[in-house]
């Protein structure tokens, strides 16, 4: 049987799975054995990484969890089994090769690679390379990684990779012309949309190309989460600008009520990387533990009211710009990644 991609979005539709947006971890996990299993999750000790790698666990999988802050994750993950923490920075590409390298010397497959680390809202900062951090954190690291570690991946025969996008791809399509900003004013939720777009379109062009191989990659928006690190470095006159937060720097109580508890907001990435409900799709951008809808402006959306805030752009499926990003990814990165 010919196992279809989504190419263009020809999978983008609601599968109706039977949860929701209140659905948690537990909820998504009842049932599913990951004992055995190898899972490494970026970003795995704060948010909806911490809570990732916690579900993981306590289905019976080893997780590695690389990071940039190695003090701050071992006391983060401290007292939770079956974890290992190892150095590594998406911003410094030798990290992330010697990453991959003493994996693969440990490990012969990996089951589960989750995507997650990703930083918002941030001021134009440049890599060593001169490309704008949030693409060079949220994508070309991501790219680099995953291609470092296709070995494993494609020795598992059945691996998943999943890639923590955001409804924030809807902010900016990906600027081919000038991604890191050389030529062009910099607009901090411009490049953080653009760097979204670019996990859907390396989630369908990953997908096309490792299906073969039974490597299946999904990309996904967590929903609007309390309590995350994703605005860490955001200052708080945005937020009280934006009317979350009041003078004192609190969170306002009704602005929390219709904001996901972090359980919530790592259900769809749960779900993406172990549900058997996704058996034979690949490519899907998801939402709320369901493959998401096609939004071609028929969709009621409401800034102000985080549950509308769904849906994904035709313009981050499309198989062309999957196709150049992938041939640009290379490019930028230096890594050639050579799926077969």
């Amino acid at each position: 049987m010919e196992l279809k991609d989504n190419y263009n979005g020809v999978l983008q539709e609601p599968i109706q799975s039977g949860f929701n947006a209140q659905s948690t971890t537990q909820d998504v996990i009842k049932g599913i054995n990951l004992n055995g299993k190898i899972a490494i999750v970026t970003g795995g000790y704060a948010g909806i990484g911490l809570e990732t790698v916690k579900t993981f666990v306590e289905a019976g999988a080893k997780v590695i969890v690389p990071a940039r802050d190695v003090e701050k994750a071992a006391k983060n993950l401290n007292g939770i089994p079956n974890i290992s923490i190892e150095p590594m920075d998406l911003m410094n590409t030798g990290s992330i090769d010697t990453f991959a390298e003493r994996f693969l010397k440990s490990f012969h497959t990996l089951d589960i690679l989750v995507n997650n680390a990703g930083i918002m809202w941030v001021p134009l900062i440049r890599d060593k390379r001169a490309y704008e951090s949030q693409l060079a954190t949220n994508h070309l690291g991501h790219f680099q990684l995953t291609a470092r570690l296709w070995p494993a991946l494609k020795a598992n025969g059945g691996a998943r990779v999943v890639n923590v996008s955001s409804f924030g791809h809807q902010m900016a399509p990906f600027n081919f012309e000038d991604p890191n900003f050389l030529h062009r004013e910099y607009e901090t939720l411009q490049g953080y949309g653009q760097s979204k777009t670019a996990n859907n379109l390396f989630t369908v062009e990953l997908d096309h190309r490792g299906k073969d191989f039974r490597v299946r990659a999904f990309s996904l928006h967590p929903g609007s989460v309390n309590g995350t690190d994703l605005g860490r470095v955001a200052p708080m006159a945005l937020f009280q600008q934006m009317g979350t937060h009041d003078a004192n720097g609190n969170i306002k109580p009704e602005v929390a009520a219709r904001l996901k508890t972090i359980p919530q907001g790592a259900a769809t990435t749960v779900w993406c990387a172990t549900s058997p409900q996704l058996n034979g799709f690949g490519g899907v951008y998801c939402e709320n533990a369901d493959i998401a809808e096609l939004d071609e402006g028929n969709l009621n959306i409401n800034y102000d009211n985080p549950v509308t805030l769904r849906g994904v752009k035709p313009y981050s499926l499309d198989a062309e710009s999957a196709k150049q990003l992938w041939t640009l990814s290379e490019e930028l990165t230096g890594v050639s990644f050579l799926v077969n």
